[in-house]
């Protein structure tokens, strides 16, 4: 049997580049008897573990007025897909006060990581004028 410290190689390369504070929609694949079907867990992230093939990353969301989290192994076989809906401004790598905020306050900020930059190299390209003729 093979050890786990020798899966340092990680076997998922659709991995979006996800943060905490991003919200995610991960689809999971749940097998009831026979029948297996994908079932959607969407949430904001809260932490995220990098430690090569064990890594993980744990996902809250708010159900019915209860608190919902998962913890989910990156390179697990039942994630069939993860979806990057949402990034987050957030200024800390755990996210664990989250827990105790409810309503407005448990919001977080979109991050607006490339909107600037794209802003800033169209802009010298519009100024491009011909000088009057005299």
């Amino acid at each position: 049997m093979r050890q786990f410290s020798e899966l340092d190689t990680p076997t998922r390369s659709d991995v979006p580049d996800f943060r905490p504070g991003d919200t995610v929609r991960v689809h999971v694949r749940i097998v009831e008897g026979d029948k297996e079907r994908v079932q959607v867990f969407e949430g904001v992230v809260l932490q995220r573990r990098r430690a090569g093939a064990s890594s993980s990353f744990v996902v809250r969301k708010v159900s019915y007025g209860v608190g919902v989290e998962r913890i989910f192994p990156l390179h697990s076989p039942a994630i069939a897909k993860i979806e990057l809906k949402a990034r987050g401004r957030v200024r800390r790598s755990r996210l664990t006060y989250l827990r105790d905020l409810s309503g407005k306050a448990a919001r977080i900020k979109e991050r607006e990581a490339y909107a600037a930059e794209g802003a800033t190299a169209a802009a010298p390209a519009a100024k491009e004028e011909t000088p009057p003729e005299a």
